[in-house]
């Protein structure tokens, strides 16, 4: 038998379903640390066969545990079925801040790498600001933007994400479809690496994402990939601590089980993914109690 044989040979018997390899024992794991993100990541990284588990099982049982609510609404009731993109891809955009760099449309003086955020909120009422009015029909869920001081006297730069639900029969992309949109040449999803669109470009921004944002008019952009996840930036309008951030008012809140006491306006308390407006509280800064 030769070397190459006998380390097949080896490989082959330490997935035999025994020890860490085991799916059941690691799902007992992760259920004992209360499916501790940092712990899944570090496992994901041992080897292939530890990556494989964690793509196909563990992943989405994180995501699952983590957001019980905004999960089963985007997998459309079956929690256990396919999501755009693979469930890593949304465990990485429910913690990650995707930080900020230039782009065609929006501009800053120096890039914002991107971060582990240790709590974000994502809302669907949040993600019905950042629909064109033909396309409220769809599902979106935005997080409020993470907060980043920028230096000097340039306003707070505000950076958000979210990931609709079906992304492949939404009319949003059908609305891209149509109007033959291009592909952004230098920008790519930071949660699944795909190919993406400017909805600055596709002249697609309401005037409502920005009033949910607390930015201004002309102040924003964000790009939306070809599996639905979202990401862009926005400069923050500075406020005092007694100030609200509203709606423009021009559409009535559908999900009130979503908002605080069913109002569209809430007190703007921005900083690294705190809330503006209520929605699910997604934590990932070790077990959740």
């Amino acid at each position: 038998m030769s070397a190459t044989q006998r380390r097949r040979l080896n490989d082959e018997s330490e997935f035999d379903g025994s020890g860490i390899l085991n799916e059941r024992i690691l799902l007992l794991v992760f259920e004992s640390v209360k499916w501790d993100l940092q712990v899944l990541c570090l496992v994901s990284s041992v080897n292939q066969k530890l990556r494989a588990i964690a793509k196909r099982i563990l992943w989405r049982k994180l995501c699952v545990y983590r957001a019980q609510r905004m999960v089963p609404a985007l997998a459309n009731g079956a929690p256990n079925g396919r999501i755009g993109g693979g469930w890593d891809a949304l465990a990485k955009l429910m913690f990650f801040c995707s930080g900020c760099e230039s782009t065609r449309h929006f501009n800053v003086s120096r890039p914002t790498p991107g971060h582990f955020a240790r709590s974000s909120r994502f809302s669907k009422t949040s993600g019905r600001s950042f629909l064109a009015k033909r396309c409220r029909s769809d599902l979106l869920f935005v997080s409020d933007p993470c907060e980043h001081p920028v230096g000097g006297n340039e306003d707070h730069l505000g950076i958000y994400r979210g990931v609709f639900r079906g992304f492949m029969r939404s009319k949003t992309r059908a609305c891209l479809v149509r109007r033959q949109v291009a592909f952004e040449e230098s920008v790519r999803c930071p949660y699944c690496g795909t190919r993406i669109w400017s909805m600055t470009a596709a002249r697609l921004v309401p005037k409502s994402a920005a009033g949910r944002l607390g930015s201004g008019d002309g102040r924003l952009e964000y790009f939306v990939c070809v599996n639905g996840h979202l990401h862009g930036a926005c400069w923050l309008i500075p406020l005092s601590s007694d100030e609200e951030v509203c709606d423009d008012g021009s559409e009535e809140d559908l999900d009130g089980d979503y908002e605080i006491d069913g109002d569209a306006c809430s007190h703007q308390t921005v900083t690294d993914g705190s809330s503006s407006s209520l929605g699910e509280d997604v934590l990932g800064g070790g077990p959740i109690d």
